[in-house]
């Protein structure tokens, strides 16, 4: 509870800062989880080198785009009601989501030394079914995040980091 305490009064103190550090944190501890026990490679085969690059991309890109998507949607779309909930849902997955995943696919690439035209490549063999994979989970949880998490926490968890990269987008 300690923890939690102070985690609330530094969000209320450095909101920016602590919501992008907790967005980057998030997806390090992603990167972790996908490495340690999906591809089970032990302690020796962990690459740090892929984990602190998924904490500067949370840091650098997912964080600070989330967040500030969250507020302009909250700005849009005021309220907390179910049906509040399920407009931002749908502007969220509508919109937002088929252009976050066409601006996060490429960085990604580019972050794994892709050239210009096998990022794109990647991007159109890739992009339909991440888009498809994100509307089996995404839809639920964001109606829920929308309905139940007051904006200042919702805006440093986003989506991306609270899930594994599929192997193919991986690092």
């Amino acid at each position: 509870m300690a923890l939690w305490r102070a985690y609330q009064r530094a969000l209320a103190a450095h909101p920016w800062k602590v919501q992008v550090l907790t967005a980057g944190s998030l997806m390090g501890l992603g990167d972790i989880i996908s490495q340690q026990l999906v591809e089970k490679r032990g302690l020796r085969e962990h690459q740090t080198g892929r984990t602190l690059t998924m904490v500067s991309l949370g840091c650098g890109f997912v964080g600070p785009v989330i967040g500030g998507w969250y507020k302009v949607l909250d700005r849009f779309i005021p309220g907390t009601t179910k049906v509040d909930a399920l407009k931002k849902m749908l502007l969220d997955q509508g919109g937002f989501a088929p252009c976050f995943l066409g601006c996060f696919l490429p960085l990604v690439g580019t972050l794994n030394g892709l050239s210009a035209q096998e990022n794109w490549a990647k991007l159109q063999r890739d992009y339909p079914d991440a888009l498809i994979t994100n509307y089996y989970l995404w839809p639920a949880v964001q109606l829920a995040n929308f309905y139940l998490v007051p904006l200042h926490y919702r805006e440093g968890l986003a989506p991306t980091t609270l899930v594994s990269i599929p192997p193919e987008l991986r690092l």
